[in-house]
């Protein structure tokens, strides 16, 4: 007990850094995936193209060779130093998005088509019928894979270790590599764990909330 509270500390402060990679990667790349999503059913094929050709590198590289990709393509090529931490955001928001555009694009298309003909005979406009009818009623479809994919982010913020990100699986790994003893790696899991614990009964309170609210507006 008392090696673990000798490497809770500096643990703990590297959870503060993957929570803040968390964090930061969610807000920004959840809204950003929805103007790829439109992109991708535009009816102007330069930014339909341009929105696949986004997604598809995206979610057909690994996360892995995409923050080496820009972890060492501003040093190189533009001469700007960049540090890991704004390095690995940039990297895991634009991947974030990439997904959130395909699950919003799923949950968009599987709205009924008979819906856009009810608003259009109602007079409403094309913004209206988007955000005031089409958008509320996909939540519901996509809120359980946004959820995975909010878990899975939880995890695979220790990927950011490889560009030497002081998070908390770096951390662990620089303890285990200095005393020799696996402990860090069994402290880090079990606090890996306790995030995505509180992270699913969170979720499963909006999706439950959100389930009820859709109910009775239905």
């Amino acid at each position: 007990m008392s090696y673990i509270s000798e490497i809770l500390p500096p643990l703990l402060q590297g959870a503060v850094v993957s929570v803040e990679l968390f964090v930061i990667t969610l807000v920004l790349s959840l809204p950003l995936g929805l103007p790829f999503a439109f992109g991708e059913m535009s009816r102007f094929r330069p930014i339909r193209w341009i929105c696949k050709v986004f997604v598809f590198v995206f979610r057909g590289t690994p996360l892995m060779l995409q923050l080496f990709f820009f972890y060492f393509f501003f040093p190189l090529v533009l001469n700007i130093d960049i540090p890991a931490f704004p390095a690995a955001v940039l990297t895991f928001v634009l991947n974030y998005a990439a997904y959130f555009a395909e699950i919003y694009r799923g949950g968009i298309l599987s709205i009924d088509r008979g819906q856009y003909e009810a608003a259009h005979s109602l007079g409403l406009s094309k913004a209206q019928t988007t955000f005031g009818i089409i958008i509320p009623q996909a939540m519901r479809v996509v809120l359980p894979p946004v959820s995975n994919e909010a878990i899975t982010l939880v995890k695979d913020t220790a990927l950011a270790s490889v560009i030497s990100m002081s998070e908390m699986m770096r951390v662990s790994e620089g303890i285990v590599n200095r005393d020799y003893n696996l402990t860090a790696y069994v402290v880090a899991a079990a606090i890996y764990l306790f995030f995505t614990f509180i992270l699913t009964l969170v979720l499963n309170h909006v999706e439950a909330h959100f389930s009820t609210y859709t109910r009775k507006e239905n």
